[in-house]
């Protein structure tokens, strides 16, 4: 039997919150339900010193209320990226959960790892992999430098972990724009990789890629509260309500 990947949810925001339990429940009933075991990892929120026990907390008592088997994988360094011990138990997982913090962190983390090895192949063969605001970020081609950002920077795009090469995330999309101001946002969606998708998630969304039966490419839809923002090659916007299908976001490119 050809093997495919597993479903993949891209999220702006909410983890673990009371918002995200429709979605979250989909993707352990893709798995044939609750019953499916959840590694949640707060890799992201590493040189948060106390965000990755928070996050973890969270994470367990989140999809325990969904009834699956969840353990905290506490991969937060480049060192856990390559303990045995975590390898194993990232092997042993069906759903893998990456929660926020900093993208480039994350990225740098995993890249080239026995760990991010692990969890790619299992993707490949059917396991889910979710990630929200970072944990979203660094699975595109690209991931924006909020680092760069925040220091006054010219924006920059350097290289993700490119599970889904053609697209690039940016979560809290409802909020970034404001946030970054009108300039600012120019100058990153100018500076964005040609041949690149850029997303806009919003807050409390979600972009779900889910497999569909007899071959047929794969189906990404809009769920949550709120919606998801397409960019063209020309900067042109499209948003997607929640329910809606994209259109192949993943190889249209820019």
């Amino acid at each position: 039997m050809q093997r495919r990947p597993g479903p993949l949810a891209l999220v702006g925001s909410g983890e673990y919150l009371p918002q995200m339990d429709a979605i979250d429940r989909l993707l352990l009933d893709a798995l044939g339900g609750p019953a499916a075991r959840v590694a949640v990892i707060p890799t992201a929120s590493g040189l948060e010193p106390g965000m990755p026990e928070r996050w973890n907390a969270m994470g367990l008592e989140h999809f325990r209320a969904l009834g699956a088997d969840v353990a905290s994988v506490m991969l937060v360094s480049r060192a856990d990226a390559y303990d045995p011990r975590i390898v194993a138990a990232l092997r042993s997982a069906d759903l893998y959960y990456f929660s926020g913090g900093s993208p480039d962190h994350a990225v740098e983390t995993l890249r080239d790892s026995p760990a991010w090895d692990v969890i790619r192949e299992r993707y490949l063969a059917g396991a889910v992999l979710a990630g929200c605001s970072a944990g979203a970020m660094m699975l595109g081609g690209f991931t924006l430098s909020v680092r760069g950002v925040m220091r006054g920077q010219p924006p920059q795009w350097p290289p993700a972990l490119g599970l889904v090469p053609g697209i690039a995330v940016m979560p809290h999309f409802d909020r970034v724009a404001d946030f970054a101001g009108a300039e600012m946002f120019r100058a990153i969606l100018a500076a964005a990789p040609r041949g690149v998708t850029l997303l806009g998630v919003d807050e409390d969304t979600a972009l779900v890629r889910l497999p569909t039966d007899g071959g047929a490419a794969p189906r990404w839809q809009v769920l949550g509260r709120q919606t998801v923002s397409v960019f063209d090659v020309d900067g042109r916007r499209t948003i997607y309500q929640a329910g809606e299908i994209v259109p192949r976001p993943d190889v249209r490119g820019r």
